[in-house]
């Protein structure tokens, strides 16, 4: 499977349409009727976990293992939780989002020099998938890589505002560092050796991009998605959410949850390769992004993968008579490039494979 170098049909910036002032959307943007955002759909008092990571610190060995317990329950029940006390710098992660922001605020001229083509997806973009005449969803957004360092082209990297290049470096060290932490103590908490996971992923050699989500004010929020259903093709995805703005939504028990950002925390949620290494203990859950039509938002969501190259399978030690392996061996970058020709189908991608 080969990926084209450019998109089937010419790329309109959901920006554009947003700042014209027409008060309906394209029909290109409109969802079918099953897959629009039902107003009230979600319960209001339900929130994701929330998770001290100081906990992993305590010198109380009771504080660390139940805070060890916390995030098990929460990877096997949820695939998706809010960690404060994370070790970034509140003035880094507002810095982060708001640098990003700035950037959308450029002018066109700007932004044009780093349009994407669907070969890499780096750069500028407006949409996923590859399918002609496909139903878009209403948001632009920026995709960069950081990891390994053969693919880090900081030609790709804006050079406005300037402050972005260092902003960017700063941030995209602490979640690297964020991410090797959690797959360590999800390593203890599967019963492997604390590297295991970090190894499977390929060490030090790992993956880690940037896609910064840009989702403009819509006049008609009740017809489309910033964002379509889908669970995350990778290993960790780390979001730092607009905390003005709610707009990302978990799917537990056939309803839609609306996640409400802590002040300062990070989202973190399972990817499908740790579902198949884990062979379904920690499963990858459906989300999805709701827009609104006053505010704007802005998140950035960074995606800590396995070794493009590495075969991925159900770990030896957790495959058992009872529990055999539900999931053939695939690299990230078959997969990969699977979910990029489609773009964004719920959790058929990961699914399908069973069947393989």
């Amino acid at each position: 499977m080969v990926c084209p170098c450019d998109w089937p049909e010419p790329v309109v910036r959901v920006q554009s349409l947003s700042e014209s002032g027409k008060p309906i959307i394209p029909d290109r943007y409109i969802k079918p009727p099953p897959d629009r955002p039902a107003v009230d759909s979600h319960p209001p008092d339900i929130n994701i976990p929330l998770i001290d990571l100081a906990g992993l610190n305590n010198s109380d060995l009771t504080v660390r293992e139940a805070t060890l317990k916390e995030i098990s329950k929460a990877c096997r029940e949820w695939g998706f939780f809010q960690v404060i006390n994370h070790g970034l710098r509140p003035e880094l992660i507002d810095g982060a989002r708001e640098i990003w922001r700035e950037f959308f605020h450029e002018s066109m001229d700007v932004k044009q020099k780093y349009a994407n083509s669907p070969k890499t997806y780096e750069g500028y973009g407006s949409r996923l998938g590859l399918q002609k005449g496909a139903i878009l969803d209403w948001s632009d957004y920026y995709f960069l890589h950081y990891l390994p360092f053969k693919l880090k082209d900081y030609n790709k990297w804006p050079h406005k505002p300037a402050s972005l290049r260092e902003i960017v470096e700063e941030y995209s060290k602490e979640i690297v560092r964020l991410g090797k932490d959690l797959l360590k103590v999800f390593s203890i908490n599967l019963g492997l050796r604390d590297d295991y996971l970090q190894n499977m992923f390929g060490g030090d050699d790992i993956g880690a991009c940037l896609r910064v989500n840009f989702y403009p004010k819509c006049p008609q929020p009740d017809l489309t998605l910033g964002l379509s259903s889908h669970s995350d093709p990778g290993g960790i995805t780390f979001l730092l959410p607009d905390e003005n703005v709610c707009g990302l939504q978990v799917r537990r028990d056939e309803k839609w949850i609306t996640v409400k950002p802590a002040r300062h925390a990070i989202i973190v949620n399972i990817g499908d390769q740790l579902q198949v290494i884990s062979n379904a203990i920690y499963k990858s859950v459906e989300h999805r992004v709701i827009v609104n039509q006053n505010k704007e938002r802005v998140s950035l969501a960074y995606f800590y993968n396995p070794k493009s190259d590495l075969l991925i399978h159900p770990a030896p030690e957790l495959v058992t008579p009872e529990t055999p392996s539900l999931y053939p061996s695939m690299t990230f970058d078959e997969y990969r490039l699977f979910i990029r020709t489609r773009g964004p189908q719920g959790k058929s991608q990961v699914e399908s494979l069973k069947s393989q």
